[in-house]
Parts: C-alpha cells; structure tokens; sequence
C-alpha cells in the first residue's frame, strides 16, 4: 500500500474516532473510573510513541541528536503555551461512580470544570490546532518509515496512528460536551464535530504533499517535524496522566497498570518486522563531523 493510499485510510478512521467521541456519552455510559483509565492508557501509549518511535525515527534520519532534542522541546513548547492561552486539553463529562469524588471537584479532569467560564469557540480551535499538529505527525510517521522500512503489511506509522485514533474520541468528546453546557444543538454539535474531525485528515496530507513535492530530497523537513511531534506528544501525555496520578489516589493501581499497558503496546508495535528503529546517535554525530 502506498503511503498516500495508506494516510487516507487512517484518516478515514480518525475521522470516524472523532465523530464517535461526539456521541460517546448517547452510546456507553462513561463513569469516572472507565474515563480515568482510558485516559491513562491513551497517555502511556503517546508517552511511548514518542520515545520509542517519533524520536528515534528522527534521529534515525540523520537529524544530529541535538537538534533532534531542540525540535523536541519546540514541540512540548508550544503544545504547553496552546494548551495554557486556550484552556482546551479537558476531556468529556463523565458520571462520578465513587462518591469520594465529587463531580465538580476542582481536580477532577473528567469533564470541563471551569463550565460557563470556558468559551466553546476557544476550546475549538485550540483542539483544531492541536490535531493538525497530530496530522502532521502522522504524515511524517508514514512518509519516514515508507523511506526507510519495509512495514508488517505496509502499515507505515502505525504506533502513531494508533494513539491519534484513540485520544481523537476524548478531544471530540470535551468539544461536544462544553457545547452541550451551552445549549447548542444536536445538528449544531455535529456541524462543529465534524469540521474538527477533518482537521487531523488535512494536517496529514498537507504535510505529505509539502515533504513528496516541494520540500526535495534529502531534508531534513521529515526529521524536525518528528522530533517536534514528539515534543508535542510528550506534553499532551504528562499534561493528561500527571493531574490523574497525583489527584486520583484512590485509583492510583488502576491508573497505573492502564499506564503500562499503553507504554507495553508501544513497545510491542516497535518490536514488529519492519517498525524497528536502530538509532546510532555517536554513529550520526561522527557523521557529521566527517562531513565537516
């Protein structure tokens, strides 16, 4: 399968993932604890993607190691300063089933707590901009391993179309509740949950028509734009898993072991034929200084 093809395809489900997460909440009854710990399997698997895959790839494409590591902190930079002026990474209402938590604790991250305060139109183009940014670590997965790998069933990128697959569901879903809160409508829910749908699918294939058409052989645009994925899917991870581990005590093992899971998945996709990366970093460097 070619890597165009391949993109569509997996844009194609994150488009579905996204408009599931609209009407999560009409199809499963999402309890506090079932919330907490998707969400800290989701985080685990994007903490391991970006250290056991986005990062390495990077390097693996003779990105120097420090550079590697600048565009990584870029990354986590301005995932943290989107994250801070818009106020959007709050995902969906879930029922409280243990009444030792309330729902509208301060701490619980189970649904938008600041409510009215939040403006929906922030919160959605926040999460549009962060999902782009997921598009464009997905096109950059795919193109690189394309380059450089032969695939189990040429499934190019596929630990980093697993973890945008399914953190899209809580994004849709903290969207659609916040509009909920508001008063919209059914129709008017939906308008919005799918124009943010499409916003990961056109991430995606913007940056692989810029890296196949205009970028020329041999940049190192695929490398910056890995390292800086991976940047920003550390922040999105820490930024998720952190608050539930130091605020939810009373699920802490639960958490934990969801953590891990996540992190074991990552690490079992990158033992797969043909998703290995063999990363040489004093191989690269001196390298580049034969170069010189």
């Amino acid at each position: 399968m070619s890597p165009a093809v391949l993109i569509v395809v997996y844009c194609v489900f994150i488009v579905a993932a996204s408009l599931l997460g609209g009407w999560l909440p009409s199809v499963v009854r999402l309890t506090h604890t079932r919330m907490q710990i998707l969400m800290s399997f989701v985080s685990g698997l994007m903490l391991g993607v970006a250290l056991l895959h986005l990062l390495p790839q990077a390097i693996e494409l003779k990105l120097p190691v420090g550079t590697a590591m600048m565009w990584m902190l870029a990354g986590l930079l301005v995932m943290f300063l989107l994250i801070r002026i818009f106020d959007f990474h709050q995902h969906g209402s879930a029922e409280t089933e243990d009444p030792s938590v309330p729902a509208d604790s301060e701490h619980s991250h189970d649904h938008p707590h600041h409510g009215h305060q939040l403006n929906w139109v922030g919160l959605a183009f926040g999460l549009s901009v962060h999902t782009a940014i997921d598009g464009v670590a997905l096109g950059a997965s795919v193109v690189a391993e394309a380059q450089n790998h032969e695939a189990l069933l040429s499934l190019f990128g596929l630990s980093t179309f697993l973890a945008i697959v399914l953190h899209k569901p809580l994004d849709a879903l903290s969207i659609t509740s916040l509009m909920t809160a508001s008063g919209w409508s059914a129709r008017g829910r939906s308008l919005v949950n799918g124009g943010f749908a499409l916003m990961c699918p056109l991430g995606a294939l913007l940056f692989w028509v810029f890296s196949t058409h205009w970028a020329g052989e041999g940049t190192p645009v695929i490398a910056c734009a890995l390292a800086f994925s991976a940047g920003v899917f550390l922040c999105i991870s820490l930024g998720d898993l952190l608050p539930e581990v130091h605020f939810h005590k009373h699920d802490r093992v639960k958490l934990s072991i969801a953590l891990l899971l996540g992190v074991a998945l990552a690490y079992a996709i990158e033992k797969l034929p043909g998703h290995h990366h063999d990363v040489d970093p004093l191989g690269s460097q001196r390298e580049a200084t034969d170069s010189r």
